[in-house]
This record gives C-alpha cells, sequence and structure tokens, in this order.
C-alpha cells in the first residue's frame, strides 16, 4: 500500500515540474505584435491656448475728497449705483488754526475799513446833495465805500470756508460734500463715519472715499507666455468662461499685447487685455470685479483637412512617415512606409497635406494587452 502511494506522489510531483516547465516556455516565447489600425478621418482641426487671469472694469475711479476733516455721513454703500455729481459723503472740516486766526483779522480790518467808507461817504453824500461838491468827487467816494463792502464779503467768505468748509455764496459747490465725478457702480466704501480724510497734494495720494466702476465696460486682463505671445493679433476673438459663472461663456477680443515681459515664477509672461462683448444688464446683475476667469485663444485652425492621429506619425528630423498596409485583414499584414507632408497639430490630431488617400488603412499605435496594463 505504501508502495502505491509513493508512486502516486512521484506522478503527482511530476505532473507539477512539466507542467510548470511548458508554461516557463511558452511565456518565454516572442509574441507577435499587434497594431490597431484605422484610416484618415476628415474634420476640423484648432491650436488654441489657455489664459488665466481675472475680470474688472475697464475704468475705475478713486473718489477722494477736495479738503481734509472727518466723515459726518455716508450717503451710498457698495453695490449702490451713482451719477456723475452725486454727493457720497459728507466731511466736517478741522481748520487750521492759524489760517482762522489770518481769516479772522481780514474780517475784522475789512469791518474797519467799511465803517469808514461809508462815514466818508455820507460827509461827502451831504455836500453833494447841497452842490458844493463835484459829481466826480461823489463817484469816487462812492467807487470806495463799494470795494469796502466787497472786500468785507470776501473776508467773511473766506473765514467761512476756512471755519465750515463751505460759505454762504458756494453752498452748492461746497468742497465738504463728496462728490462721484463718473456715473457707474460702487465697488467699495473703505471709509466710516468718524474716519479722519485727508486731500490729496503733492507729499500723499488722499483718503479714497469710494471706488466707482463703469460695470457695463468690462476687461479681461492676464498672462501668456513667451513661448505663444508672437502668434497673437490685436482683434483675435477669445473665449470667456468665469470659474464663479461656469455655464456662462463670454466672446471677447484681443486688443492689448504688452510690448514687455514681466517675470513670474521664472518664466517670462506678457500681459494681454481683452474687451467683453455680453450684454450691459447682465453684466451689472452677474458679473463682479474681479472674477477668476480662464480666456481661450484660437491661434490657429484647419477646416475640413484631413487628419490622423499624431501618434500614428513617425517623425525622422524633417521628415514624417506613416505606415500603410498593404495586406488588410491578412493573417500576418505587411506594411509600406510612407513619407506624407503635414500640417497643423492640436496634440491629438495632425493635418495630412499629401502622401495618403483617405481610402488607406494605416497602421496605429501598438496594443497593449490587458495583463500588461
Amino acid at each position: 500500500m505504501k508502495k502505491y502511494f509513493k508512486l502516486i506522489l512521484a506522478a503527482i510531483i511530476a505532473l507539477v515540474f512539466i507542467g510548470t516547465f511548458v508554461f516557463l516556455w511558452k511565456q518565454s516565447q516572442p509574441q507577435p505584435i499587434v497594431y490597431e489600425e484605422f484610416t484618415p478621418e476628415v474634420k476640423d482641426i484648432v491650436r488654441s491656448t489657455i489664459v488665466t487671469g481675472k475680470i474688472e472694469p475697464r475704468d475705475e475711479v478713486n473718489v477722494k475728497p477736495q479738503i481734509s476733516g472727518i466723515i459726518t455721513n455716508i450717503y451710498k454703500e457698495a453695490g449702490d449705483m451713482v451719477q456723475a455729481g452725486e454727493v457720497i459723503a459728507k466731511v466736517k472740516v478741522i481748520p487750521d488754526m492759524q489760517q482762522l486766526s489770518s481769516a479772522q483779522a481780514r474780517v475784522r480790518l475789512a469791518n474797519v475799513n467799511v465803517n469808514q467808507a461809508k462815514i466818508d461817504y455820507d460827509r461827502v453824500k451831504t455836500l453833494f446833495d447841497k452842490g458844493y461838491i463835484s459829481a466826480d468827487e461823489h463817484d469816487k467816494v462812492a467807487q470806495t465805500y463799494r470795494q469796502a463792502r466787497e472786500e468785507l464779503t470776501a473776508a467773511n467768505d473766506q473765514l467761512q470756508v476756512i471755519r465750515d468748509g463751505v460759505s454762504r455764496t458756494n453752498a452748492s459747490a461746497s468742497s465738504t460734500l463728496i462728490r462721484s465725478t463718473i456715473t457707474g457702480l460702487i465697488l467699495d466704501v473703505p471709509v466710516k463715519v468718524g474716519n479722519s480724510v485727508i486731500l490729496s497734494n503733492t507729499f500723499n495720494d488722499g483718503t479714497t472715499i469710494a471706488s466707482v466702476a463703469n460695470m457695463g465696460d468690462l476687461i479681461f486682463r492676464g498672462n501668456i507666455d513667451e513661448t505663444e505671445v508672437g502668434r497673437l493679433v490685436t482683434g483675435m476673438p477669445m473665449k470667456i468662461t468665469i470659474g464663479a459663472l461656469e455655464d456662462q461663456g463670454l466672446d471677447a477680443r484681443l486688443e492689448y499685447v504688452s510690448p514687455k515681459a514681466v517675470e513670474s515664477n521664472g518664466a517670462n509672461q506678457f500681459e494681454i487685455k481683452a474687451a467683453i462683448r455680453f450684454d450691459a444688464k447682465t453684466a451689472f446683475r452677474q458679473i463682479r470685479s474681479g472674477y477668476s476667469a480662464t480666456a481661450e485663444i484660437v491661434l490657429a485652425e484647419a477646416r475640413n483637412v484631413l487628419t490622423v492621429p499624431e501618434s500614428a506619425v513617425e517623425f525622422s528630423g524633417d521628415s514624417a512617415f506613416v505606415y500603410v498596409i498593404k495586406n488588410a485583414g491578412g493573417s500576418e499584414p505587411s506594411y509600406d512606409r510612407k513619407p506624407v507632408t503635414t500640417g497643423l497639430s492640436d496634440g491629438i490630431s495632425i493635418e495630412i497635406k499629401g502622401g495618403i488617400a483617405q481610402t488607406d488603412k494605416l497602421r496605429g499605435p501598438q496594443k497593449v494587452k490587458e495583463e500588461e496594463k
């Protein structure tokens, strides 16, 4: 019994060894290379580039005060529409004490001059009424009296402007009222009631009361790499996609390419600007200043041309070749290496200008088995 058991065990071991040997031998044998097959296709090829940037108004104005002081009232807030000349805020003037003292002294002196001129005028008028002096002398004294009164009015106006920022004679054009310089949408009001503000002068830019922009005239601003800027031409169409509004595409037209590069992350970038075309109502309702966006620019295109996958083209120096199947459908197909003239490529398909016909069957990339994947 033990003898039979040993024989069976030996037979099993021998079969396993022989089977393993046969399996490894088959695996070591070279497998035939199988290629994909296809025919050329007529279609459009478009070569484009994507530029990242943002949406912003063409004209954005910072409204600043014409006089220094403290904000007492703010009549508008971000998101409000404003007309040119409309009041946004009001400023209370903090007078300069030296200027205030000078203005007060000028008023006092003007009062003295007016009182003296009035006395002289009353005296001369009495003599003129009695016929003791000529009309010429009367007119000279009357003119002096009028000039003294005008000087008093001017002195009072100056005092009111220095003290209050406005006088009775120019109340409608008061510098304490901060008015918008353009018609548009208020993007930001960075000040609050009680904040001190200063006017713009040689030494500082002044305090911004509000930022106002015309949201009916927007542009796309972005940067493009130096390797592609040479293909850009002013007037090229662009398709804008806004990240926050993925379902809304906007048409634009390139209107500016910077003549100077700016280095960004070790690469030279050129700034571009494109005018966006859209319905104005849509812009005011949906488009916001500063939205991130991408622009697709068509650099070149070829319509209804013969194309093949670029992976099926063999490049050698300045020449390109494809492999045409001579006995398609046979057990062992053979290939004819033919030179072709290539054209535009989009990175996936490439234009074939000559060398093959649409009816030719070509060899494509090598097929990959599932186990190799």
